[in-house]
């Protein structure tokens, strides 16, 4: 009688976490269901001001490019690539892409079609806190420059590639964070020039 008054607790009890995570579930579903519209469009928002940041002139029209390129990286994930155009004629663009760093990095840079960069933004970074998280830090300026590590960047010509050390300085005791952005920027900027050459 004891086993099957056992038998009969444990279903029960199997029963009532079953409804509890069943609940849980569907109210996950129910808050990402009103949420998610309002991420995308708070991400939306971001592109739109950055896109105006990097060509601030009046006239520009912005067109997300919808056939693109991804990297030949299986890790670095190209999310989306606008054009800035004046008249009908290409005067830039900017990419948004993603992939390793220490942890991970989100970033949507702006190019000119001569290959200047025009800015940087972080739309996610994950890294460590005190280290890997200087690299979107406001008050960090790197020793050599005094600039920003994001601030660097601007300016520089995409043709001359992205070598820690060499081409952009790196975050102090951060090196893997700094590659890492620096490969970003690389797989970002050639699928941008590839789409100016079309």
């Amino acid at each position: 009688m004891k086993e099957k008054n056992g038998i009969f607790s444990m279903v029960k009890l199997g029963l009532i976490l079953a409804v509890y995570a069943s609940v849980s579930c569907f109210v996950l579903a129910l808050v990402n269901n009103f949420t998610a519209p309002k991420i995308k469009q708070n991400q939306i928002e971001k592109i739109n001001s950055a896109m105006k940041e990097f060509f601030p002139d009046d006239g520009y029209v912005f067109e997300e490019v919808k056939d693109f390129e991804q990297s030949a990286r299986g890790t670095i994930k190209i999310e989306s690539v606008y054009l800035a155009k004046k008249d009908g004629v290409i005067e830039g663009g900017a990419v948004q892409v993603s992939g390793p760093t220490y942890d991970t990095a989100t970033i949507f840079a702006g190019v000119r079609k001569d290959g200047t960069i025009q800015g940087i933004k972080f739309l996610k970074l994950t890294d460590s806190p005190g280290f890997g998280l200087k690299a979107n830090d406001p008050t960090y300026t790197l020793s050599k420059s005094g600039l920003t590590f994001y601030g660097q960047f601007e300016g520089m010509n995409v043709n001359d590639g992205f070598t820690v050390n060499e081409t952009f300085e790196a975050i102090s005791g951060a090196t893997i964070t700094s590659a890492g952005i620096g490969t970003l920027l690389s797989e970002g900027s050639a699928c941008l020039l590839k789409e100016f050459a079309k």
